[in-house]
């Protein structure tokens, strides 16, 4: 199933405000600017929200607004978000809460809706309605206690320092978010690759496009068997033993192609160096083992539809763990499991049956970043933040 994405952008200030430049003007004190991109399909939707405070400076912040509709929020990035009736809050997270004046945070939530995904006209920023005059009060900077039922994200905001790092990245984990590199092209313990055959795909190092910090690895995929292109880590593998949970956040600009394509690729020792591959087809995201061609979930149509597309045009977090202990995968986006993409060792008919046609124990040995088209597809991809270790990094 292939869902076209829709994106809606919102931008409230302290002197304008309204949904995609439409709506009336204001003349008040600023508080906050919030601009807010959605890509939206059938009945689901993500957003990124960035929220700059034009106020005094705060030690925390909570956002909140009310949806015209009947959006609903189920997980949330970079941000404890909560949701009761049509009202959302979303509360800072430990490393995102301090803005100095002209300071901005973002985070991210996944949502479903039936109808129009209309977005919010009206914002609050610690209390106060963007472009009120703030309150003398001292509670403006001031933290609201997090949800119990809300998602919390372990990623740190653009705005916060590049010394400081993600939640995720533990003493038992190894990360890199590219603020080391230095050039125009990935180096140090990363290096650019182009299996079987090299053509104009390219790796670059942004640094006008960044999840967090100030830079990001760019990858310009092209369509076409012979354009293959990855940036290669031996390093951060070597965080975990036989049982690999994986983390990056990924922004790309095209739909998952019907055509099979590669974005993650790891060699595994135990499977004569052969890949396993992770990317798409049909529109959604799957393993494949290159030993044998087997796909995860299967290409039925069931098969496809219990995993899920990669939105477009915003920052994804994409989690899997693989066991070389048993064999077994599981996937996450954006904080929740996709259950097309679970392998647990019994066969399941349009999942992993037929990836346990053979007894595979994989022996993981490096991880790659980038495109490979085998056919059709084309695509230009943002990551940020990997992160690996023996347990879960969470997003």
């Amino acid at each position: 199933m292939r869902l076209a994405p829709i994106a809606a952008v919102v931008v409230l200030t302290g002197a304008t405000w309204g949904v995609v430049g439409l709506g009336p003007a204001r003349a008040a004190a600023s508080t906050c600017d919030v601009a807010w991109t959605a890509n939206s399909w059938s009945t689901g939707f993500t957003a990124d929200v960035k929220v700059t405070n034009l106020g005094a400076a705060v030690t925390s912040w909570t956002l909140s607004w009310d949806f015209p509709g009947n959006q609903k929020v189920t997980s949330a990035w970079s941000a404890t978000v909560s949701q009761s009736g049509a009202t959302v809050t979303a509360s800072s997270a430990a490393w995102n809460g301090a803005l100095a004046t002209g300071g901005s945070a973002s985070f991210g939530f996944q949502g479903t809706f039936t109808g129009t995904n209309v977005a919010p006209s009206t914002f609050r920023f610690n209390g106060v309605t963007c472009g009120d005059a703030p309150s003398p009060s001292p509670s403006v900077s001031s933290s609201a206690s997090p949800s119990p039922s809300s998602s919390v994200s372990s990623s740190p905001s653009p705005s916060a320092s590049s010394s400081t790092p993600p939640t995720g990245c533990a003493s038992v984990a190894r990360c890199d978010g590219f603020e080391g590199q230095t050039g125009a092209v990935p180096a140090g313990t990363w290096a650019v690759t182009s299996a079987d055959c090299s053509g104009t795909g390219t790796a670059a190092i942004d640094r006008t496009v960044a999840h967090t910090g100030a830079t990001s690895l760019r990858i310009n995929g092209t369509a076409g068997y012979c354009n293959h292109v990855f940036a290669r880590n031996t390093d951060l593998l070597g965080a975990a033993t036989n049982v690999w949970y994986v983390r990056y956040w990924v922004r790309h600009t095209t739909a998952l192609p019907a055509a099979h394509v590669t974005a993650v690729a790891l060699a595994d020792a135990n499977d004569g160096g052969k890949d396993l591959r992770f990317g798409g087809q049909n529109g959604a995201l799957q393993f494949n083992r290159a030993s044998d061609d087997a796909t995860l979930p299967e290409q039925s149509p069931a098969g496809v539809a219990l995993s899920a597309p990669l939105p477009v045009n915003t920052w994804n977090c994409v989690e899997f763990k693989v066991s070389g202990a048993d064999g077994t995968i599981e996937t996450w986006l954006n904080g929740t499991s996709v259950p097309g993409l679970i392998e647990d060792g019994v066969a399941t008919h349009d999942i992993d049956g037929q990836w346990l046609n053979r007894t595979w124990r994989p022996a993981l040995t490096d991880l790659r970043l980038g495109w490979e088209s085998y056919g059709d597809g084309a695509d230009t991809l943002w990551y940020d933040d990997v992160a690996v270790s023996g347990t879960r990094n969470g997003c």
